[in-house]
């Protein structure tokens, strides 16, 4: 059975794997087709880029950015999609900003993309891999596209929440009244 992979910057899919940031904000990108960006799939890896990244658009002043593989992609963390929405609202956008780590001017300018104002908003629980799936790169997840189509992840890997469950319970209620229209 195939596997979901969404492309994520690095220093993003750490911060997820720490607890640090459990929203993904995405405004669609080049490759994404007519039908532009969506939370396609339930559940999906994080899928590591390192292209676009740059260490100035976060906002943890100690964060490292981590080495590409040579060769390699290494997946470190699953993701369970737990609600996702579209905000048109740049309030509610700056409201999401204790869920991430992105400097605000990033959420901006992802959220003025196109001549439609917004972002896609997804909350999601994070699982670390154990252990982590590495596997060789391909010209097949190279471009400016959000999903990638994986091979089935080994059948010894273990799925361990980053969050205890009581603490996702708190995530959970804390973006539902953030991003529920008043």
């Amino acid at each position: 059975m195939k596997s979901a992979g969404l492309k994520e910057w690095a220093i993003v899919c750490e911060a997820m794997g720490r607890g640090e940031q459990s929203v993904i904000l995405r405004k669609g990108g080049i490759a994404e087709g007519s039908a532009g960006f969506a939370f396609r799939h339930s559940e999906f890896f994080l899928f590591p880029t390192f292209f676009h990244e740059q260490i100035e658009k976060v906002r943890n002043s100690g964060a490292e950015i981590s080495k590409a593989r040579e060769s390699e992609i290494e997946i470190r963390f699953f993701a369970k999609l737990i609600a996702a929405t579209r905000i048109a609202s740049w309030r509610a956008a700056a409201a999401l900003e204790p869920l991430h780590i992105l400097r605000e001017p990033v959420v901006r300018e992802r959220f003025e993309y196109d001549e439609r104002p917004g972002l896609h908003v997804a909350l999601v629980r994070v699982f670390r891999l154990a252990p982590s799936w590495i596997f060789p790169d391909a010209p097949r997840y190279g471009g400016c596209r959000s999903w990638v189509s994986l091979s089935e992840c080994p059948g010894e890997t273990k799925f361990e929440p980053v969050l205890r469950d009581r603490e996702h319970e708190e995530l959970v209620e804390r973006f539902r009244a953030l991003t529920t229209p008043m």
